[in-house]
């Protein structure tokens, strides 16, 4: 009985959230408030009315519930936001080895006719320690559809179980892999790029300074709102440390799960903006959030690898939160600015094949 009631409920949060999506702009603002600003940047209506409904509902905090509560807890929130599950011609789970046993991926590939010969490996968010294959389906199958690119999901090991540096280390086999098998993914193997979400973020910019310094640099660098720094907190912490989706509480039980010790936070490989020297390092487009305690150090990384002579666009969605990528089935705001990814990677990787 508890779990017809809870199924129902699901049901009933995704009509309302989805509705709520598709309101004009103007009604929405209506139902969320008084607009909401902070740092100069107003928070979207969508945004605004899909805050003020999550904070009805009165959801457990992730950083309150012990990790496999915590881990269901975004595989709901996922199913909420994510929207109906992209067709793609191929969507097949696959093993990925590395040196510490086989870990599970799963290879999605859009049209042939459409296919543009490149192959991004994907990292999921979720602070190292929730979020899995399921969680990020919907998003791989956009990426896959909108860049035109096959698309490998890792599934690396996760914290507190595997802390630092288990994910590292998948995630650099899940390149090499990637890199060895490129043709029979239907991709250039000189077309192979690396991105991911938050730590997903993260862990994509880790692997493409690894695996630059290894020999087999990504073609390109797909950032959305990644952790760069976890040795201090930027300005964006403070702005936006509660309210806003992701919070500061959460970002710091990540972080107490991930790290073993804390001098491990002044590790590049933890905190890729304190990299010695970025130079030749993969193009890369760095998308943030305007509201997202993350937003500084992403943009700062950016900027890092302009200054050591990198191609690196920054984008900044001003009136979004943290984990837009997520939310392609509710609204226009989350769809269009990954979109707006998907598109960039596309071109980059056309201009890698030749």
């Amino acid at each position: 009985m508890h779990d017809s009631r809870s199924r129902l409920k699901d049901e009933v949060d995704r009509i309302v959230v989805r509705t709520a999506g598709a309101l004009p702009t103007r009604l929405q603002r209506l139902l969320g408030g008084s607009a909401r600003s902070v740092d100069g940047l107003t928070l979207h209506p969508e945004v605004q009315l899909a805050l003020r409904l999550m904070a009805l509902d009165r959801r457990p905090s992730f950083e309150t519930l012990p990790v496999p509560e915590a881990r269901d807890e975004l595989v709901r929130e996922s199913r909420l936001f994510a929207g109906s599950s992209i067709a793609l011609p191929v969507a097949r789970d696959q093993v990925i080895p590395t040196a510490e046993g086989d870990i599970a991926g799963r290879l999605y590939q859009p049209e042939p006719a459409h296919h543009s010969g490149g192959l991004l490996v994907y990292f999921h968010g979720g602070g190292w320690v929730l979020g899995d294959l399921e969680t990020h389906d919907n998003t791989c199958r956009f990426l896959a559809k909108h860049a035109k690119t096959s698309v490998l999901a890792v599934d690396y090991r996760r914290a507190p179980e595997h802390p630092f540096p288990a994910a590292v280390n998948d995630a650099v086999a899940a390149l090499h892999f990637a890199t060895e098998h490129a043709e029979e993914f239907g991709a250039r193997p000189e077309s192979v790029a690396v991105g991911g979400d938050s730590a997903g973020g993260n862990l994509a910019a880790v692997v493409a300074q690894l695996g630059t310094a290894a020999g087999i640099r990504p073609a390109f660098q797909l950032l959305f709102y990644p952790v760069t720094d976890l040795s201090k907190k930027h300005l964006s912490y403070k702005l936006f440390s509660s309210g806003f989706f992701l919070t500061e509480a959460q970002m710091d039980w990540y972080r107490g799960h991930y790290l073993q010790h804390e001098a491990d936070a002044m590790d590049p490989r933890t905190s890729p903006l304190l990299a010695l020297d970025l130079k030749g390092m993969p193009p890369a487009y760095v998308a943030t959030a305007g509201f997202d305690p993350l937003r500084d150090e992403g943009e700062q990384y950016a900027e890092r690898l302009r200054e050591a002579g990198v191609a690196a666009i920054t984008r900044r969605h001003q009136g979004l939160v943290h984990g837009f990528v997520n939310a392609l089935g509710v609204g226009r705001t989350g769809r269009a600015a990954t979109y707006e990814g998907a598109v960039t990677l596309r071109a980059a990787l056309a201009v890698s094949g030749y």
